[in-house]
């Protein structure tokens, strides 16, 4: 379904990040995942690419910062999500 390159910060064990990951697992849509917890020089450009945000997931789609894990299913409720993920 994607055009558009999916970004997501993660860490193994964040409940928020499973949720996020298997609504664009459904959407079948292929995405890049960061995880901070085994790499931590990726929280410093997660926290710099989504302004100060420190809480996992962060999510980006073509780079444009979604936010987290409620914020990318209110995008799906809205039926705002299909649009961004057809962009690229």
């Amino acid at each position: 379904m994607t055009g558009a390159k999916v970004e997501l910060y993660t860490t193994g064990w964040c409940g928020f990040c499973v949720r996020a990951k298997a609504l664009l697992a459904r959407k079948e849509v292929a995405f890049e995942e960061y995880r901070v917890d085994s790499q931590p020089a990726l929280r410093a450009e997660m926290e710099r690419r989504s302004s100060g945000a420190r809480t996992v997931p962060q999510i980006f789609i073509d780079g444009h910062h979604v936010g987290g894990c409620d914020e990318l299913h209110a995008l799906e409720q809205r039926g705002e999500l299909d649009t961004l993920l057809r962009r690229g």
